[in-house]
Order: C-alpha cells, then sequence, then structure tokens
C-alpha cells in the first residue's frame, strides 16, 4: 500500500513530503521495524516514542507519523494531534478496516467483562452467528484460541486490527471484545466502527491511570458516545446501548449516547430483568423477565453477581440483537464457566478449591460473599494481594473487605512490579487492621504465593472454602519488569497434592521462592 493511500484515512495533518513510498506494515514499536514499514511515534507513561525515530528510520521505516514538529531525516513525515489515534486509524486502514465488515459488540466494565463477553459469544453461536472473540482469556478466532499476551486485554491496534481482519478472513461475521478504560484512553480501538455497546458496572479502578473515578467513567463513556458515529452496515437494524439500570453509571451514561438504549438490571422496570434469584453451590437459577414474558434460567455461573453479567448479555443478544429468548437461555444453561473465573480446582480434598480473577474491592466483595454462601457452616479462607505500581487505596480497601468476609484473609504477592513487595503487605495489612484483623489470628502476611496456597491448604477443615483471588487465567507475575511463569490454577493443584501426598504439578518458583523453603 502507498504511503498516500494509507494516510487518507487520517485527519489531516502537516505532512513534510517526500516520495510516495510503498509501507510494509504499521508499528509502534521501533523494535519492530523492518524496510519499508511506517513507525508511529507515540507518546507514553515513561517512554517518548519520538526519541525511537532516527533508530526507527535507520531499520528502514519508509515514513514517521508523530506528534512532534521535528520531522525524521530522509522520510516522509506525517504530524498529527494524536499520534495513538493516527496508530489505530492507519492500522484500521492497513487491514482494510475489518471492522466495517463486522457486526461489533463492545462490553466494557469494571468488573464482569470477561464472564459478559463469553456469554454473549456462546449465545451468539448457539444462535448460528460466526461468531468471534477477543477478551483477557484470549482471541477465539474460529475453532482457534490465541494468547493475546500477559495482563492484556485490549490488545494494541495493530495486533487488534490483525485479529479482526482475521475474523472477516475466517467467514465470521460478528465480533464481541473487551473493551478496557486503557483501550479507551489509549486509543487502541480507534478504528473500531462499534454497534453494540454494554457496559457491566462503574466502580473504583486504575486511579493510580486515570486520576479519579470520574476521568475513569468519562473514558468509559466514550465507547457509548462513539456508537453513532461510525457509517451504518447492512448487518445492523439499529445500534444500541446497553446500560445497567441498577449501578449508579446509569444516569451519566444515559447522557452520553444518541442510539437507543436497553436497559437490564433486578428492577421489574427494566427491558431485561431478573427476579427469584438463587445461588447455590450448583450455579444460579432466576427468572428471566422480558416485558410480559417470563422465562425460567439457570446457569453453571456461581455468585449472585453473576446474575447481572448473565443479564448484560441477554439484553445485548435479546433486545440488542433479536436472538430467541429460549435460545439465549439454552446457551446461558449450557455454558460450563470462564477459565480463572470461580473455577473450582479438585484434587480429592474434603473441601473446596477456587480460582478466581477477583482483583477489586468490589468483585473481591462479591467473590467472598459467594464463598460464604457455598461454605455454609464451614469457613472461607482468602489469599490475595494487591498489585505494585497501582491504585494504592486499593490495598488497604480489599484486606479490609478480606478481615470482613472471610474468617482467614492471607495477604501475598500479586505483581509487585518494582515497588517492595514487604511495603504493600504493610499497607494491606494495616487496613485488614481498621476493621478490627488481628494479625496472626484472623489474617496473616505470607510474601511468598505458592507459601501463602500451602498454608491457606495446611489451615483448611472439611467443609472450608480456599480461594485464591486476584490472579485467575494469567499465567505470569511480574517482580521488578520480569514476568515469572505462574498459574494460580497449577499452584493450587501443586499444593493440595503435596498436602494429600498424591501426585501433582510442580509448584511454580517466583523469587520469593527462597523465604518461602526458609519457612518451611
Amino acid at each position: 500500500m502507498r504511503l498516500s493511500q494509507l494516510i487518507s484515512a487520517l485527519p489531516r495533518g502537516t505532512f513534510q513530503p517526500g516520495e510516495d513510498p510503498e509501507i510494509t506494515g504499521v508499528t509502534q514499536d521501533s523494535r519492530l521495524v523492518t524496510p519499508g514499514k511506517l513507525f508511529v511515534a507515540c507518546t507514553g507513561g515513561t517512554v517518548d516514542g519520538h526519541v525511537f525515530i532516527p533508530r526507527a528510520v535507520e531499520a528502514g521505516a519508509a515514513a514517521v507519523v508523530g506528534e512532534r514538529e521535528q520531522g525524521a531525516a530522509g522520510v516522509p513525515y506525517l504530524r498529527v494531534a494524536n499520534s495513538r489515534q493516527a496508530l489505530g486509524m492507519l492500522s484500521a486502514a492497513w487491514f482494510g478496516f475489518p471492522s466495517r465488515s463486522l457486526v461489533m459488540i463492545g462490553v466494557t466494565g469494571t468488573d464482569g467483562k470477561t464472564t459478559t463477553v463469553s456469554l454473549i459469544f456462546n449465545i451468539l453461536r448457539k444462535a448460528g452467528f460466526r461468531a468471534g472473540m477477543i477478551g483477557t482469556v484470549g482471541a477465539v478466532i474460529g475453532g482457534e484460541e490465541l494468547d493475546t499476551g500477559f495482563h492484556v486485554t485490549t490488545p494494541d491496534s495493530p495486533a487488534l486490527q490483525a485479529y479482526l481482519a482475521r475474523m472477516v478472513a475466517s467467514g465470521l461475521t460478528h465480533c464481541v471484545m473487551e473493551v478496557t478504560s486503557h483501550g479507551l484512553a489509549q486509543q487502541r480501538v480507534a478504528g473500531c466502527d462499534f454497534d453494540f455497546a454494554a457496559v457491566t458496572n462503574i466502580t473504583r479502578e486504575h486511579l493510580d491511570y486515570h486520576g479519579t473515578f470520574e476521568t475513569y467513567r468519562a473514558v468509559k463513556a466514550g465507547l457509548f458516545s462513539g456508537l453513532g458515529a461510525a457509517a451504518p452496515k447492512e448487518a445492523v437494524r439499529e445500534r444500541a446501548a446497553i446500560l445497567n439500570a441498577d449501578d449508579p453509571s446509569f444516569t451519566y451514561l444515559r447522557g452520553q449516547t444518541a442510539v437507543k438504549i436497553v436497559t437490564y438490571g433486578r428492577r421489574a422496570a427494566a427491558d431485561v430483568a431478573a427476579r427469584e434469584i438463587h445461588a447455590s453451590a450448583d450455579g444460579l437459577r432466576m427468572t428471566l423477565q422480558l416485558g410480559e414474558r417470563e422465562l425460567p434460567l439457570a446457569s453453571n455461573l456461581r455468585g449472585a453477581h453473576n446474575a447481572d453479567n448473565i443479564l448484560a448479555a441477554m439484553a445485548v443478544c435479546i433486545a440488542g440483537m433479536g436472538v430467541d429468548p429460549q435460545t439465549a437461555a439454552d446457551a446461558v444453561a449450557a455454558m460450563p464457566g470462564v477459565p480463572g473465573r470461580w473455577e473450582p480446582i479438585e484434587m480429592g480434598q474434603d473441601f473446596r478449591a477456587v480460582v478466581d480473577f477477583a482483583h477489586t474491592p468490589n468483585s473481591l466483595r462479591h467473590t467472598l460473599q459467594a464463598a460464604r454462601e457455598i461454605a455454609g457452616s464451614g469457613r472461607v479462607i482468602a489469599v490475595f494481594g494487591a498489585a505494585g505500581l497501582r491504585d494504592r487505596e486499593k490495598r488497604r480497601l480489599m484486606a479490609a473487605t478480606g478481615v470482613e468476609l472471610a474468617d482467614l484473609t492471607v495477604l501475598t504477592a500479586e505483581d509487585p512490579r518494582t515497588e517492595a513487595l514487604e511495603d504493600i503487605l504493610e499497607e494491606m495489612a494495616a487496613g485488614a487492621r481498621s476493621r478490627g484483623g488481628m494479625e496472626g489470628e484472623n489474617f496473616f502476611r505470607k510474601p511468598d504465593r505458592g507459601g501463602a496456597l500451602r498454608f491457606a491448604v495446611r489451615s483448611a477443615r472439611k467443609g472450608d472454602v480456599v480461594i485464591a483471588c486476584g490472579k485467575g487465567h494469567e499465567q505470569s507475575m511480574c517482580f521488578g519488569v520480569v514476568e515469572y511463569p505462574w498459574d494460580d490454577r497449577q499452584a493450587m493443584r501443586a499444593v493440595l497434592a503435596e498436602h494429600l501426598g498424591a501426585p501433582g504439578p510442580e509448584l511454580p518458583q517466583l523469587p520469593t521462592s527462597l523465604s518461602m523453603k526458609e519457612e518451611s
């Protein structure tokens, strides 16, 4: 593709002309530049891509896009107002704007995105649509499952557009995607023409990045305000915003979109409502209310909070896209669960062991409440940490929630990054003490996550629930700037096998493992 053809996708910028070279690809990573590529210099929190323009040109970049006045010696340079937005649009143009050939469903929110996306995906496939999925767990394109990377929900623009292009090439017609606040703020979804957008909830999260809750909420709202901007698609009768009528964000989001609004919630007045919600160790049972119609619905998902995720998915598919309600209900009933979301780990023990992704105060509260319901007269033993270089207030809130709702709380490592783990755990311990926690009695500090799981399992009695929160499906843990292989599910199986004296996987090793061995 010629440069002139590619940059026609962008708003007019200041162009320092040169030849009109053939472009062989688009990238924002100077390390990935090969001869003929278009290099987009993006600014980030700690790195300014403009610094790497000379390296990119030396590596063979045919042209450069950036925000700064300075050009790029020897190659055409286009100055734009927002490099990240340009990267999204250029990536979409490079792959032929694949989202324009797909019905695009975006799901945002603080908690429940992965579960809601999985529900929508399964409903669409049950209804006969050829659907693909992009989210935290990975991308599903036809029969192929692809890893989207460590700690990433919304891929960067070139990768995202490549996934969409593969969907189109594979003959898919629908794509359901998790859309994070980072993905919106960093313009990773620029160039994506969404047709339906749904929100799960908006609670405190990522304030280390966004600064204030109001900014965070406004970023989320961008998914809804953009719904009416794209050109119509033949396959979409009417675009719609699917809003949670029970969430405090409802009134704000309702004013941010010009398209049809579909509501869901536990109130009878919602377009898609639920009543008689019953949560048990076997899953959920509820009655779905669609206007005058009532429909019994069962799900293998645990925890009453998942009723809201089910309602969101049903609202998207039934009220938004016209899927038959019984078909949707059958799809929900058939879905076994989501990797790393209340995933039971069975090794023959006489207590329940569970791995869950809950990593916000709100999701931890819901998860521990579900554990409490399932434990009955047994105890709840919770293992979790708080990430480094993230919202520090969460540390206190999560530890306080643990002490409030669990019988034993074990505070441990969870991606400390470049922060001192002992400092993170001290802040969490202070939060636990603020809620009446007594260290050594109902809460403990175990810096090594493997050691924390071992301690929890050794403390468990028949009928208890041991739940590890915060990592879920993730396959690594970050210490410093290094990602170490780590899977909570493998680790839980390892300590259970050790506890039972049975064969099992090896316990993954972390930088803290030496201290664990010394403690043992």
